[in-house]
């Protein structure tokens, strides 16, 4: 009985909240501990609850993704998640109230996370961090929460919220001060981006790109910076060096086998980009030539169809005109009155 009055009481207050991730006193549901289940999975793959852990999310694809710590330094994909709605479209955020749910790099530590939020379970993003800071972008209450409901955010179900959550708890039991949220319209690959080769965001996901580009070589999440007003990444462990992989900002120091896999991946990167950039073009100019075709064809067919209604009506009215021009005409018939 008490259960239903608690979940009552939560539906109510969350039909009257505002559409932000606002707090709200909790009921200790951040306290449930991490299943015996994941705890299995844990050890399964090398890691455990203690483990350094990172989250990323594609919006395309509707996916977070939790990656943990393993005992040789690299991280491994725990789960996948189906991501229940979020708010906006591909692209970051730019202001408060646009309701679109923001894109980068967020690093998240206690003081982030929130117990008693509305919906169910949730952490702020932290926006705007550095870099949106750096570009004049304003939001707040910017999470990743339960109750499948979004204004800006990203809402799991609830049983979701609920795992995430202790996980990430368990992650700072052991030890770990923060983890990184990494944030992408898609799966940064080629092929994705040749899709969106015309979008006004093109450059910031380029950017964003090196991030991922880092994480896929070296397994590991790169320590982020901003400078001139780009995100720069560099190896954890050169957490003293410089910041940027190039441009005008210093140059990395850190392992060079990782950057060398690094620029060789965005080099390879950029010509396949350039070849599907140039596949896509030809796929169009060919769907238009394949559309003016049959446009013609259709033209074709009707100047033939006029041609032959032309031809039809000028054979009857040829025949016809000895019988008045082919139209039929009543003649009138004196009436003889006394016959």
């Amino acid at each position: 009985m008490l259960r239903k009055y608690v979940l009552l009481v939560v539906t109510l207050l969350m039909a009257g909240a505002l559409a932000s991730c606002s707090p709200l006193e909790g009921d200790g549901r951040h306290l449930v501990p991490l299943s015996s289940a994941a705890k299995m999975q844990l050890t399964a793959m090398g890691s455990s609850p203690g483990a350094a852990m990172m989250v990323r999310i594609f919006k395309e694809e509707d996916t977070l993704e939790v990656w943990k710590q393993t005992a040789d330094g690299r991280y491994r994909l725990f789960k996948s998640y189906e991501i229940c709605t979020w708010s906006g479209e591909l692209g970051p955020k730019f202001y408060e109230g646009d309701r679109q749910a923001p894109e980068g790099f967020y690093t998240i530590t206690p003081g982030l996370m929130n117990p008693n939020s509305n919906y169910h379970l949730a952490f702020n993003l932290g926006f705007p961090n550095k870099f949106d800071r750096t570009h004049g972008r304003s939001g707040s209450h910017l999470m990743v929460h339960g109750a499948c409901s979004s204004a800006g955010c990203y809402a799991m179900e609830d049983d979701q919220i609920a795992e995430i959550y202790a996980l990430a708890r368990e992650s700072f039991t052991g030890g770990n001060r923060a983890f990184e949220v990494q944030i992408f319209p898609f799966r940064m690959t080629p092929q994705n981006l040749a899709r969106h080769q015309n979008s006004p965001h093109f450059d910031f996901w380029t950017n964003i790109k090196e991030g991922y580009d880092f994480f896929e070589v070296a397994n590991q999440p790169p320590s982020w910076d901003v400078c001139e007003g780009r995100y720069v990444f560099r190896q954890p462990s050169a957490a003293s060096a410089a910041a940027s992989i190039a441009g005008v900002c210093p140059a990395i120091t850190a392992d060079q086998t990782i950057v060398s896999a690094f620029m060789a991946k965005q080099s390879a990167d950029a010509i396949a980009l350039q070849s599907a950039v140039t596949r896509l073009a030809e796929a169009d100019a060919a769907a238009a030539t394949a559309e003016q075709r049959r446009i013609n064809a259709d033209a074709e067919l009707e100047a033939r169809g006029a041609a032959i209604n032309n031809a039809v009506d000028g054979f009857f009215s040829t025949i016809m005109t000895p019988f008045g021009g082919g139209t039929a005409q009543t003649q009138a018939v004196p009436v003889n009155p006394g016959g």
